[in-house]
């Protein structure tokens, strides 16, 4: 089975790596970009065949690891 998981900062907290990237698309000729907020991406391979086993298993993954739940929130998506 396999996971996504996109992690992302939650609003109000400050992305100074996304304002720096929003300046530099300004600086190189890209108009039009209100905003830019970074995050993170993995994909998981897992052994586990059942969806509601593997589910729990990603979210303690994300929990312990994957994202700081203080300042990012995470999307798990399993196929």
């Amino acid at each position: 089975m396999k996971a996504k998981i996109k992690v992302t900062l939650k609003n109000g907290v400050l992305d100074p790596q996304g304002k720096a990237i929003e300046g530099a698309l300004g600086s190189m000729g890209f108009g039009g970009v209100g905003s830019v907020r970074q995050g993170k991406y993995f994909e998981v391979d897992l052994t586990e065949t059942d969806r509601a086993k593997a589910q729990t298993t990603l979210k303690a993954m994300c929990e312990k690891l994957i994202a700081n739940t203080v300042i990012e929130n995470y999307e798990i998506e399993l196929s």
